[in-house]
C-alpha cells in the first residue's frame, strides 16, 4: 500500500516551486535543455534541499513525494514556449529506488497525461548516495534506456563508482562537477583530468555537460577540450520565471563568435563530412536489411533517436552475422523482439560541426580503431566523418603546418606570427607579446661554427617548449630571434609571466655554457672580430626579451606600431641588468 502524504506534506508541496537553469550547446549558445531546481524549501523549514530529502526519506515517503514533485516540474516545464524543442533535466534522489512502494511505469503515465515525449526527459542521478544492491546504478540506467528516457550522471568524478560506471553501463550524458572546472584555464592538472574524462565519454557516445561555468575563460576552455554542452551562472542563474528562458542566449553566442578561431575551418570540415542518411532507432529490421541490400557499398549507417539526436552506428557486418546464421533471419524479423535494432547499435564518438579540427584529430588519435566520428549541428545529427576523411584532414593539416614551420626548430614561422599579432591588435582580450633575442650569438657562431650555432638555437626552442604551457603561442622568427604570445580574458598577470620569462633567460644562459671550451667558460668571454673587423671580447651567450602589454578592450591597433615597439625595445633590453624591457600600448613609453 502506498504511503499517504499528510496534510502538512501536501501543504509543503503547494509551497515548493521549481526554478529552471538553461543548458546550452557550447558551440552555438542555443538552449538544449533546462534543469529543474527545487526552490522555497526554506519556507517550509529546511536549511537545504538535502535536509528536505533526508527527512522524507526517513519517513518512507520519498517516492510518493517525489512523484508529486515530478508532476509539478513537468507541468511547469510544459508551459515554457516551444518546450518540445528542449529537454527537461530532473534530479532523482537515488534512495527512492529502495522505497517499499517504488514501481515502474509512473513516469510514463505522467508524460502521457501531459502530452510530453519521453525523449524530452532526462533524469539526473548523482553518485553522492549509493543505491541499494536491488536497484544498482547499472540496472536503473538500463531500465530508463529501455523506456527511451535519458539518464545523466550528475557530479561526475566525485561519487562512488566513477569510471567503473562508464565501463559497466553507458549513460547518455555526464555532467562534470564544478570543482574540476573552476579556473580550469589556469590549472593544468584540472585541464588534463577534464580532457581525459571528456574524450573517453565522447568515444563512448556520451554527451558531456560542463556544469557550473561562471567565466568566459572556463567556457572557452571547456569548448576547446570538447565538451558538448554548458550550464552555469555565466549563462543564467536559475529562474522561477519561465518567460526568462530563451531559445538562444545572445551574450554566449557573442563570446563564441569573437573567439572562434579561423571560422573558415568549419567549411573545411563540412567538405569532408559524408551526409549518410541515418536510420531511426525504431525502424523495423526488414527495412534495415533492405537498406544494406540497396546500399551495398555502405559499411555502416548512423542511428538516430526520435528527436534526431545521435544514438550510435550500425555496422553492415552485424546484420550479415545474423543473415548467415541458421536462425538469424527469423530472429531479426521476429516482431515480438521490439528492441532488436537498439541492441545491435555500437557507440560512436560525436562532435559538433563547429569543433576545432584539433579536437576532432585528438579524439580520433585517442581511438584509432574507430570507424569515424558522428558530426552534429546544434546537437542534431549532421553527418559522418570517416576514419579515412580524418586521416586526410590530418595529412592536410600537417602539410600546412610544415609549410609554415621553421625547418630548424619546428616552431611556427613568420606567417603564424603575423596572424597572431593581427589577432592581438584587434581583439578585446589582454595580450603579452614577447620578442626573444640571443645576445652575442654572431660572435659564438664565428668561433664555434654554424653547426654549434644551430644547436644553440635548437636549445632555446627546446627550453621554450619545456617551460611554457602548450597553449602558449611559441614561434621562431628566424636566426636567433623568437616570439612568444600570452593572452588573458581580463588583465595580464605580469608578475607571474615575468617569473617564467626570467627563468627561461636564466636557464638558457646556464645551459649555453656547455657549448664553450673550459678555457672560455673560465674566462667568461671569447675573443673574436666584431662587425667592424676589430678584435674584441664578447661575453658568453645570454638572451634578452622585449615585452609589450596590450590591455583589455584596446582594439584596432596598428600592427606596424606593435612590431616597431617590440623591435626598438630589443635594443633597450640588451642594456638592462635583467635583460628585460617592458612597454604597454597605453603608454607608448619604453622602460
Amino acid at each position: 500500500m502506498d504511503p499517504v502524504l499528510t496534510k502538512q506534506w501536501l501543504e509543503n508541496l503547494e509551497t515548493l516551486d521549481f526554478a529552471f537553469q538553461p543548458i546550452l550547446n557550447i558551440h552555438t549558445g542555443k538552449t538544449y535543455a533546462v534543469e529543474a531546481l527545487l526552490r522555497n524549501f526554506k519556507d517550509i523549514g529546511f536549511k537545504s534541499i538535502f535536509a528536505l530529502f533526508d527527512t522524507i526519506y526517513k519517513e518512507d515517503i520519498l517516492y510518493t513525494f517525489d512523484l508529486q514533485l515530478r508532476e509539478k516540474a513537468l507541468k511547469k516545464y510544459s508551459q515554457i514556449e516551444n518546450f518540445q524543442d528542449i529537454k527537461l533535466f530532473y534530479n532523482l534522489d537515488n534512495r527512492l529506488f529502495s522505497m517499499p512502494n517504488f514501481s515502474h511505469g509512473n513516469t510514463t503515465k505522467l508524460l502521457k497525461n501531459l502530452n510530453i515525449a519521453k525523449e524530452n526527459i532526462c533524469f539526473e542521478i548523482s553518485e553522492r548516495h549509493e543505491i541499494s544492491s536491488e536497484f544498482d546504478m547499472e540496472k536503473v540506467i538500463e531500465y530508463y534506456k529501455q523506456e527511451n528516457i535519458s539518464i545523466a550522471i550528475d557530479d561526475f568524478g566525485v561519487g562512488y563508482s566513477g569510471f567503473k560506471l562508464l565501463y559497466d553501463s553507458i549513460p547518455e550524458i555526464i555532467k562534470i562537477d564544478r570543482f574540476f572546472l573552476q579556473n580550469i584555464e589556469n590549472n593544468l592538472k584540472k585541464k588534463l583530468i577534464v580532457r581525459s574524462i571528456t574524450h573517453l565519454a565522447i568515444q563512448l557516445g556520451i554527451k558531456v555537460v560542463a556544469e557550473g561555468v561562471e567565466t568566459k575563460a572556463e567556457l572557452l576552455t571547456c569548448r576547446d577540450i570538447g565538451c558538448h554542452l554548458v550550464q552555469g551562472y555565466l549563462i543564467q542563474i536559475p529562474t522561477q520565471n519561465i518567460q526568462e528562458i530563451l531559445p538562444c542566449y545572445g551574450h554566449i553566442t557573442e563570446i563564441i563568435k569573437k573567439d572562434r578561431r579561423e571560422q573558415s575551418k568549419t567549411s573545411i570540415l563540412s567538405s569532408y563530412v559524408d551526409r549518410i542518411e541515418p536510420i531511426h532507432i525504431k525502424t523495423k529490421m526488414n527495412v534495415v536489411i533492405e537498406y544494406f541490400k540497396t546500399h551495398k557499398n555502405t559499411p555502416l549507417v548512423p542511428i538516430i533517436s526520435q528527436n534526431n539526436e545521435s544514438v550510435g552506428i550500425l555496422y553492415e557486418s552485424q546484420i550479415k552475422d545474423f543473415l548467415y546464421s541458421p536462425y538469424g533471419m527469423s530472429l531479426l524479423l521476429n516482431e515480438e523482439n521490439k528492441s532488436k535494432l537498439k541492441h545491435l547499435v555500437s557507440s560512436c564518438g560525436n562532435a559538433d560541426i563547429n569543433s576545432s579540427l584539433g579536437t576532432i584529430i585528438e579524439l580520433f588519435s585517442n581511438n584509432p580503431e574507430s570507424a569515424g566520428i558522428i558530426i552534429t549541428e546544434n546537437s542534431k545529427y549532421y553527418g559522418f566523418l570517416s576514419a579515412k576523411a580524418i586521416i586526410n584532414i590530418m595529412n592536410t593539416e600537417n602539410l600546412l603546418l610544415a609549410r609554415d614551420q621553421n625547418p630548424l626548430t619546428r616552431l611556427p614561422g613568420n606567417t603564424m606570427i603575423e596572424k597572431y599579432i593581427a589577432k592581438a591588435s584587434n581583439n578585446p582580450n589582454a595580450y603579452l607579446l614577447c620578442y626573444f633575442d640571443l645576445d652575442n650569438f654572431k660572435a659564438f657562431n664565428d668561433v664555434y661554427g654554424f653547426r654549434n650555432g644551430d644547436r644553440v638555437i635548437q636549445l632555446f626552442a627546446d627550453i621554450l617548449r619545456k617551460e611554457l604551457h602548450k597553449d602558449v603561442f611559441k614561434a621562431h622568427i628566424g636566426g636567433d630571434d623568437f616570439f612568444v604570445g600570452f593572452h588573458d580574458e581580463e588583465n595580464i598577470n605580469l608578475e607571474e609571466h615575468l617569473k617564467v620569462i626570467q627563468h627561461i633567460l636564466h636557464k638558457f644562459s646556464q645551459s649555453a655554457k656547455e657549448f664553450y671550451s673550459q678555457k672560455d667558460k673560465d674566462n667568461g668571454y671569447i675573443i673574436t672580430k666584431d662587425r667592424e673587423s676589430k678584435i674584441a671580447k664578447f661575453p658568453l651567450l645570454s638572451a634578452s626579451s622585449s615585452l609589450l602589454i596590450i590591455n583589455k578592450e584596446l582594439i584596432n591597433l596598428s600592427e606596424n606600431l606593435i612590431n616597431s615597439v617590440l623591435s626598438e625595445q630589443k635594443k633597450v633590453a640588451k642594456q638592462e641588468l635583467h635583460k628585460i624591457a617592458i612597454s604597454t600600448m597605453l603608454q607608448y613609453k619604453y622602460n
